[in-house]
């Protein structure tokens, strides 16, 4: 009955889909519990602001290109036993977005640097904080072309605005000499008031050569290292370790299979 209610198709032209959604509900509730109509009322308004936040994570957690799977909650800290998980959920606690300081994430390939990055991006995201996560080659391609298609001014400015953009892959693709202009200028307006999270495979010691001008890559490291966590991630890669894992589970498969086969020959001669 209540599906049908003349209220319903009031509430969606005036975009209340919380309170349509849980209408029956609470008209249910408020009946077995003799509720006031203010109070009922303010079930619904409840469940709409609840409705509206829900759906504005869900939108920056789009617009912030994150893998929602890739929580803190979900890492494997096993796969990486010299990582302080205090300092993570320290870091998660996001007081370094409050600071506009930045985290480092270096190590080998597939020891958990990007799956961190969006964890921590997940967090800061939880407590309102707008984030961006972009592989760093994608983002300097979109202001190279955003030169030539009049978006540059938008993109770089959107760069800027958020309060936490992570840099992924630093050092995977050389820069080109525009590209090592636009990541110092990015860094240089971010310092000390935005928080930046780059991940890296390259030991810091070979961030210079990345930039290919000495003095460009001296003037932007000092400033992404300075109001810094450094953290390097040490392990064995986890596709690596995924593999090993699923070939080790084929060969004992294969063996049990032959043991099986061999006790039914055994069975037969007898």
């Amino acid at each position: 009955m209540m599906q049908t209610h003349p209220l319903l198709p009031k509430l969606k032209r005036l975009r209340l889909g919380g309170m349509a959604y849980t209408l029956a509900q609470r008209s249910q509730e408020a009946i077995d519990r003799s509720l006031p109509p203010v109070e009922f009322f303010a079930l619904l308004v409840d469940d709409e602001i609840e409705r509206r936040e829900q759906t504005k994570f869900r939108r920056r957690i789009i617009d912030a290109g994150i893998d929602e799977s890739k929580t803190i909650a979900r890492f494997d800290f096993s796969a990486a036993p010299r990582l302080k998980r205090t300092l993570i959920n320290e870091l998660g606690s996001c007081r370094f977005v409050e600071k506009g300081e930045n985290v480092l994430l270096v190590g080998p390939t597939g020891t958990g640097k990007s799956h961190l990055a969006q964890g921590l991006a997940y967090e800061a995201i939880k407590r309102g904080y707008r984030v961006l996560y972009r592989p760093l080659h994608h983002l300097l391609s979109k202001l190279y072309a955003g030169r030539g298609d009049g978006t540059f001014h938008k993109v770089y400015n959107n760069i800027l605005r958020v309060d936490v953009l992570i840099l992924d892959d630093f050092g995977l693709v050389p820069l080109s000499t525009r590209g090592a202009q636009d990541l110092y200028e990015i860094i240089r307006d971010r310092y000390e008031r935005k928080s930046i999270i780059l991940t890296s495979n390259r030991a810091p010691e070979e961030w210079g050569e990345v930039f290919g001008n000495s003095l460009l890559a001296s003037a932007a490291l000092d400033r992404l290292t300075h109001h810094s966590q450094f953290i390097e991630m040490k392990g064995e890669s986890y596709r690596q370790r995924q593999r090993r894992l699923a070939n080790q589970g084929s060969i004992t498969g294969e063996k049990e299979v032959s043991q099986h086969n061999t006790s039914e020959e055994k069975g037969g001669d007898i």
